[in-house]
C-alpha cells in the first residue's frame, strides 16, 4: 500500500509539474493592460497603440491599452510599479517621467529603476527651434546671443518634464547659468510649440515628432539636432556634434516597455522576443518612423543601461544646479 501511495504521489508531482510549465508556457492567457502614462493623442499614447496595433500577433493575446494621467506620468508609472509582478499590467515608459522627473523630484513613489526593464522600443531626437520670423538663423549666433547676456525666453511642457530639462542641460553645456534664460511652462509639449510658434516666447527645445510639422511648414526654425547624424526628414539642421557640444546628445527622447519589480524569467523572455519580433516587422516599423521617431529595439540589459547613463546626467545637472526636490 505505501508503494502504491509513493506511486500515486509522484504521479500527481509530475502531473503538477507539467501542467505548471504548460501555464507558464502559456503566458500570456488574457488580455495584457498598457498603461500610457500621458494623455490621448499624445507622443506617448501613439507609441502605446502602434505597440497594441502590431504586438498581438507575437504575443499570442490581445493588449489593451489604459490612460492614467497625471502629475507628469508620474500617475500611471506609480500604478504600474504596484502592479502585481505577472504580466499583465505593464507600462508604456517614457523618458520624461522615468528619467528626467525621477532625476529632479525624489519626493515621487518610485524610483528610476523601480521596474522590470522589457525593452526599448524607440528614439526621438530632440531639435532645437526658434520662430521662423526670428533673427537668428543659426545655431552659433542663438549661443552667442545667449552668452551675450540676450534676454531671451523657453517653453516647456511643464516643471520636470524633458523638454524644462532639455533646456537647463543646454544651458549647463553652455557655460550660463540657469537662469539666463525665461522658463515659461505650458501644460503639454503642443501648446508649448503654439506659443513659440506664436511668437509669444523665443526658443522650445522639443522631439522632434511634436515639431516636425511646424518646421515643414516654415513656422519654426530648426538650428540643432541631437543624433548622431543628420535625420533626412530635416537633413539640412546640423547635430549637435556637429556643432561643437556632443553633451546635448543626452537629450533624446524614448519609449519603452516596462513591467513591476521582480516580473518572472518567463514573461521577460517572452517579451524580449516579441520585441525582437518587432524590431523585423514592417508594418511597426512605417507606423514607428512615421510619428517621428526611430526604431531602436534594444534588449533589457542594454535598455537598463542606456536609461542609467541618461538619468545619471540628469541627476547630476539638477543637483549641481540646485533644481532637485527632496
Amino acid at each position: 500500500m505505501n508503494r502504491l501511495l509513493k506511486t500515486f504521489a509522484g504521479a500527481a508531482f509530475a502531473a503538477s509539474t507539467v501542467l505548471t510549465t504548460a501555464a507558464q508556457a502559456e503566458y500570456p492567457t488574457k488580455p495584457v493592460t498598457l498603461v500610457s502614462p500621458y494623455g490621448p493623442g499624445g507622443a506617448a499614447d501613439l507609441a502605446a497603440r502602434t505597440l497594441s496595433a502590431t504586438a498581438p500577433g507575437l504575443l499570442g493575446n490581445g493588449i489593451l491599452v489604459v490612460n492614467r494621467t497625471g502629475a507628469a506620468g508620474v500617475t500611471g508609472s506609480t500604478f504600474v510599479a504596484k502592479s502585481r509582478p505577472d504580466g499583465y499590467t505593464l507600462l508604456l515608459a517614457r523618458v520624461g517621467s522615468q528619467a528626467a522627473v525621477p532625476a529632479i523630484n525624489r519626493k515621487i513613489p518610485y524610483k528610476w529603476d523601480d521596474f522590470t526593464f522589457l525593452g526599448m522600443l524607440e528614439q526621438n531626437p530632440f531639435v532645437l527651434t526658434i520662430n521662423a520670423d526670428s533673427p537668428y538663423q543659426t545655431f552659433d549666433e542663438l549661443k552667442a546671443a545667449i552668452k551675450g547676456g540676450e534676454k531671451l525666453s523657453y517653453a516647456s511642457a511643464g516643471v520636470g518634464t524633458l523638454l524644462h530639462l532639455a533646456m537647463v542641460v543646454l544651458q549647463d553645456d553652455l557655460g550660463v547659468e540657469a537662469s539666463s534664460l525665461k522658463h515659461i511652462p505650458f501644460k503639454g509639449g503642443g501648446k508649448a510649440a503654439a506659443a513659440v510658434v506664436g511668437g509669444h516666447v523665443d526658443l522650445l527645445f522639443q522631439n522632434l515628432s511634436g515639431v516636425i510639422g511646424n518646421i515643414q511648414s516654415g513656422k519654426l526654425r530648426a538650428l540643432a539636432v541631437t543624433t548622431d547624424k543628420r535625420v533626412a526628414s530635416i537633413k539640412d539642421v546640423p547635430t549637435v556634434s556637429e556643432l561643437g557640444h556632443p553633451g546635448l546628445g543626452v537629450i533624446v527622447g524614448w519609449s519603452g516597455l516596462w513591467g513591476p519589480k521582480d516580473l518572472s524569467d518567463d514573461v521577460v523572455t517572452k517579451w524580449t522576443g516579441v520585441l525582437q519580433g518587432l524590431g523585423e516587422d514592417k508594418a511597426w516599423n512605417k507606423m514607428t518612423a512615421g510619428l517621428g521617431s526611430v526604431p531602436t529595439i534594444m534588449n533589457p540589459t542594454d535598455t537598463h543601461e542606456f536609461v542609467k547613463a541618461q538619468y545619471e546626467t540628469f541627476r547630476e545637472v539638477t543637483e549641481r544646479l540646485g533644481l532637485t526636490i527632496k
